[in-house]
């Protein structure tokens, strides 16, 4: 359930700095970002798949954590990647 090479640098494009940026808070939380998404769509098929849940469950918990440092550091980039991913409604 890995997302595929081209997905995830079409994210770093998207969310990345500068062009040599992979792995700023920014891109680490859009690509926890589709993972979660892919899981989600892979246990609403598989209801009974219960690793899968929990790794669902730990992929959450470490965005939840990334967004909090996020928040802690740059409030401005915080704001702005949140209403990009459509995180908070």
């Amino acid at each position: 359930m890995a997302l595929s090479k081209a997905i995830k640098e079409e994210i770093v494009k998207k969310y990345a700095r500068n062009e040599k940026d992979t792995g700023s808070a920014e891109v680490q939380i859009a690509i926890l970002t589709e993972e979660i998404k892919e899981l989600t769509e892979h246990l609403k098929e598989h209801k009974h798949d219960f690793h899968s849940h929990r790794g669902l469950l730990r992929k959450v918990g470490q965005r939840r954590n990334m967004l909090q440092y996020l928040f802690k550091t740059d409030v401005t980039r915080y704001r702005n990647l949140i209403q990009s991913l459509g995180l908070r409604k």
